[in-house]
């Protein structure tokens, strides 16, 4: 059966704003007195911000903490984070990137954006991505993160595409689980292509082009 519906992580895949991610939990730990570093940021990928503080506490020592210090916490790491995303801008989005996206649109396939983030939409909006995708599946309308599917099987409800029709394209492995419990064709781009257990290995984004055979319009 083919496939009908492209749906892309967004941090990793679309954008790259690891970097921010790692300098917001780094000023949160450093001012906890926590040690922190890039190994453990890695640990953090694809997880949602409540359970990416309870890894980084796992090095923390002091008192017990109350759910409403932690959430005061994960808060406060957003804001130290938008204002991060506040200084993207379209130039933060590789050509190949949008080109590929474009091509992929153009040749008749539905696209959504399936990410944990709730910062999706902002994030959208400050590259320039907002318009090339049919709807966005974020992580202010789910419950669980991946490697649970639901974020994808919401992306594939909005496009109303069956959950087999779509290819989800990951960085991740935890999201490569996710497309593969939702019953989804998986591309791994990025460190998730060095696990081999996609359906799919990315060594460049426009791979996207070959894998869904855009030149001579057959379907995967």
């Amino acid at each position: 059966m083919g496939c009908e519906a492209v749906i892309f992580d967004l941090d990793g895949v679309l954008v790259h704003t690891d970097r921010f991610h790692y300098l917001a939990w780094k000023q949160l730990s450093d001012e906890r007195g926590i040690y922190f570093d890039e190994e453990i940021n890695r640990r953090l990928r694809g997880v949602s911000r409540d359970e990416s503080l309870e890894i980084i506490l796992e090095r923390y020592d002091g008192p017990a903490l109350t759910p409403e210090e932690k959430k005061e916490m994960t808060e406060k790491k957003n804001v130290i984070y938008r204002g991060f995303l506040s200084q993207m801008t379209p130039a933060d989005v590789t050509d190949e990137v949008r080109d590929t996206v474009r091509r992929i649109r153009k040749a008749g396939y539905r696209l959504a954006v399936g990410s944990s983030s709730k910062n999706t939409a902002f994030i959208l909006d400050k590259t320039g991505l907002t318009g090339y995708f049919d709807e966005v599946a974020d992580g202010t309308m789910i419950t669980k993160t991946k490697p649970d599917p639901e974020v994808f099987l919401l992306a594939a409800e909005q496009l109303a595409v069956r959950p087999e029709n779509c290819l989800i394209v990951e960085d991740a492995a935890a999201g490569i689980e996710a497309g593969k419990r939702a019953g989804m064709k998986t591309a791994a781009y990025g460190d998730a292509a060095k696990d081999r257990i996609a359906d799919y290995d990315l060594e460049q984004f426009t791979d996207l082009l070959q894998i869904l055979t855009i030149d001579t319009g057959v379907n995967v």
